[in-house]
């Protein structure tokens, strides 16, 4: 297909969509949180916040995620359990009653870019029946300006009807919910569900089909920033790895939280706004996040409520411990306006290794550099998940295995080439467990793992002396100011060795029994990093 192809009409019926009751268009935060406490879908809390309750949903419904099966797509998609196929003509049956769902109804329309580089960003209309959900919209990703409006056309549009279930035995679908791409109809459809975040990944997993194979650009699950002297830094991480947390410095400006591109030119943001974990959030360890949650314009989903004084506790889980704040990036005093940097001096890869056997940093080669990004490893933590009794590695690739629809060979070219070309230097970070694993050890300190990210990217630690891990083969500081010498070696600080060697030698096969898919589109010396 042709990145540059539109949706020609300013109207919805460009979409099939013709009788609709009110149309909120493009409506501005004010006007969103009218409707939405008039609406009920959300409550006013205490210094201007709204929260939400998204029900049944409290997270991505990953196995109700489908992307169509047909003529552009078969070929280029890395089909398998996560990007599973939907067929064409089920696809347009479920669009045609979802069309006929709207009638009479009120809806809202956000347009606005995915992409904060003009010669890449996606034009995107989100349609949807909530207001708090085109109140996300319009935080999460970048608005457009009123002259950009008069001639808006979108590339891709999204329908998102979270009180429209779908019948699987009619639909094709795995349950009443469903997130279904369509790369030819340049369409997303979303029922069933009220999550936020699956609207905001939906168009993350669009770029990440879109930019690789029409533009060379490499998409990315990460943060950025930009420190004093313009250096650029990157962070990977899965959810709980501490991403949005750490990148968020008061010294350093950010970029985004969680999704970017990287091009000739550097890095820009896709979105406009960032949508962080707040389970348990302190204002003295996150300052800057934790003022968000009492702002006007940012939506706290499923966070406690007293409903007496508004007032929000950000320690109770009583719903999920999935709470989420969507804000746009406006709120956070010191980011980079443009969305834009240039290429990044350093990668942090960011892992929550809950067996504690990570260092809490870690020097990589490239080889290595490239074997960690592809691996995407983190853990699972016991007593946070129905079933885990223990905790679990899990890998996604590139950090990000739900959103990649392409071969991981696509993504893994890519960021071995740019690495390469610009000479990034990359470490990995295990904000998880030291002195044994979750039970027994104890999570390293937030301040110890800003210490040690500060000192690799003013490059203090880089000039010091490293010592070779005889497990992971990682180069290891021997010392960095403000974190105890003694933590940065794992196995010295675990009272029992034996049981240190023998858990470390389970993860490294863990480790190699993962990387097996990557073995045939990597060279030989980064399939033996481990």
């Amino acid at each position: 297909m042709n990145f540059n192809e539109v949706t020609r009409g300013t109207g919805l019926e460009a979409h099939g969509i013709t009788n609709a009751n009110l149309i909120h268009w493009t409506a501005p935060t004010a006007v969103l949180y009218e409707q939405i406490v008039k609406r009920g879908e959300g409550l006013l809390t205490h210094l201007g916040a709204i929260a939400v309750k998204t029900g049944h949903y409290t997270g991505r419904a990953a196995n109700d995620k489908f992307i169509v099966d047909d003529e552009i797509s078969h070929e280029h998609v890395n089909w398998g359990a996560v990007n599973k196929p939907f067929d064409p003509d089920r696809f347009d049956a479920l669009y045609n009653r979802m069309v006929a769902y709207m009638h009479g109804r009120d809806l809202f329309v956000q347009d606005c870019f995915a992409g904060a580089d003009h010669n890449y960003r996606l034009p995107v209309r989100i349609i949807s029946e909530k207001a708090w959900h085109s109140l996300f919209s319009r935080n999460m990703f970048i608005q457009a300006t009123p002259k950009e409006l008069e001639q808006f056309a979108s590339h891709f549009t999204l329908i998102d009807l979270p009180s429209f279930r779908a019948n699987p035995d009619l639909d094709g679908t795995h349950s009443e919910a469903f997130i279904i791409i369509n790369f030819s109809r340049k369409a997303i459809i979303i029922g069933g569900t009220s999550y936020a975040g699956e609207i905001k990944k939906s168009i993350f997993t669009t770029l990440n089909y879109l930019l690789p194979l029409e533009k060379q650009v490499l998409p990315m699950h990460c943060a950025a920033n930009v420190g004093p002297q313009g250096d650029t830094a990157l962070f990977f991480g899965l959810s709980g790895t501490g991403k949005t947390t750490l990148s968020t410095d008061p010294d350093r400006k950010l970029i985004g939280d969680d999704e970017h591109g990287w091009d000739d030119k550097g890095i820009f943001n896709f979105e406009g706004g960032c949508y962080a974990k707040i389970i348990r959030l302190h204002k003295e360890a996150e300052p800057r996040i934790y003022e968000t949650t009492r702002k006007f314009g940012t939506i706290l989903e499923n966070v406690a409520l007293d409903t007496h004084t508004r007032r929000i506790d950000l320690n109770n889980d009583i719903f999920t411990e999935n709470t989420r704040a969507s804000y746009p990036l406006s709120h956070i005093p010191n980011v980079v306006c443009s969305g834009t940097t240039g290429h990044p001096a350093a990668i942090i890869m960011l892992t929550c290794d809950a067996y504690g056997l990570m260092p809490p940093i870690g020097r990589l080669s490239r080889e290595q550099a490239l074997y960690h990004f592809l691996s995407g490893y983190t853990s699972r933590v016991a007593g946070t998940e129905t079933g885990i009794s223990e905790p679990a590695a899990t890998f996604s690739t590139c950090f990000g295995g739900p959103f990649m629809p392409l071969p991981p060979a696509t993504y893994g070219n890519l960021f071995r080439e740019r690495i390469e070309r610009h000479n990034v230097t990359c470490w990995l970070v295990n904000t998880g467990w030291s002195g044994g694993p979750y039970g027994i050890g104890s999570r390293i300190n937030i301040a110890y793992s800003r210490n040690l990210i500060n000192a690799a990217l003013d490059g203090s630690l880089a000039r010091g002396s490293f010592n070779k891990d005889p497990f992971f083969g990682l180069d290891i500081p021997s010392a960095c100011p403000g974190v105890p010498p003694e933590i940065l070696t794992p196995r010295a600080v675990w009272e029992n060795k034996d049981s240190y060697d023998e858990t470390a030698h389970k993860l490294i096969s863990l480790f190699r029994e993962n990387f097996k898919q990557y073995a045939a589109y990597v060279p030989e010396n980064v399939v033996q990093v481990m």
